[in-house]
């Protein structure tokens, strides 16, 4: 999976969000706390509230919150919010291709794949990384010294 610079920046602006606390946030604060560019970061924040993962309000008293509690959205919705599906090929989800002659099996590993994305990203809420608390299952795979080399 490659995680896009967009994708990046959604997950940290909504962590951002979700250790603020609720009350509404300024664009400018959650750019500069995540060194993310203003207008990249509006872009981003309209797909999110566009998917129902943050309210806006414009004005002196306005900014962002998050729409549901940080307890509530996984780093799936984010990513989904923003990317669409977790995992495609050639922009198909993975159920719908098809291979022929030896290549049959493909299409079992990308269903497998995405859902091995799911289990960690679906697991994972906002609320997860801003207390700093994963899951022990994503914790167990972090624990391993394979996954943390650069294969």
């Amino acid at each position: 999976m490659r995680v896009s610079a967009k994708a990046d920046y959604a997950v940290r602006a909504m962590v951002e969000l979700a250790a603020a606390g609720g009350g509404p946030v300024k664009a400018e604060r959650i750019a500069q706390a995540q060194e993310i560019p203003l207008k990249f970061l509006e872009n981003i924040m309209g797909d999110l509230r566009q998917g129902g993962l943050v309210r806006s309000q414009r004005g002196a008293e306005g900014g962002y919150w998050l729409a549901r509690p940080a307890a509530e959205i996984t780093l799936a919705d984010v990513l989904r919010a923003v990317e669409g599906p977790l995992a495609n090929v050639r922009g198909r989800r993975s159920e719908e291709v098809a291979y022929g002659g030896s290549a049959v099996p493909l299409r079992e590993v990308w269903v497998a794949v995405r859902a091995s994305l799911r289990g960690v990203l679906e697991a994972v809420t906002l609320a997860d990384v801003a207390r700093g608390e994963l899951p022990e299952a994503v914790s167990a795979l972090t624990a391993d010294a394979d996954a943390w080399l650069p294969h």
